[in-house]
């Protein structure tokens, strides 16, 4: 297999890991199990935008465009791949933390209806 197709299986697993991040506990109020699942790649995706670090997906995948004779990319994921079809501006710290908090917050408010429908069928 080729270094360029490794490259773009890592950036392919990559975005679906962030939709997952944010999006996963909608899978949760259907499949509860997804629970050990979703809440440590939501607490990894906050943590990576809160801590500024990058996913080690980005590195590998910067290897793999490298041992493919391509360049690879200094910013992260985001800033590479999302953030210019969303920001004009390049990424910054608050952004990193706006991110972040969404991440949080929309989580939040999802396992609290989680929690709402596990309670309710308790006492069923």
């Amino acid at each position: 297999m080729s270094y360029r197709i490794l490259a773009d299986l890592v950036v392919l697993l990559h975005l679906l890991f962030i939709i997952f991040v944010i999006a996963g506990g909608l899978l949760v109020l259907r499949w509860k199990r997804l629970t050990l699942l979703h809440l440590p790649a939501a607490a990894w995706g906050a943590f990576i935008e809160f801590s500024g670090w990058i996913c080690p997906l980005t590195p590998l995948e910067n290897q793999f465009r490298r041992m493919a004779g391509r360049e690879g990319y200094a910013a992260g994921f985001l800033e590479h791949y999302l953030l210019p079809l969303i920001y004009p501006a390049r990424l910054t710290p608050e952004i990193q933390i706006f991110l972040g908090l969404f991440v949080v917050v929309l989580n939040l408010a999802v396992y609290a209806v989680v929690l709402r429908r596990h309670c309710r069928g308790r006492a069923d």
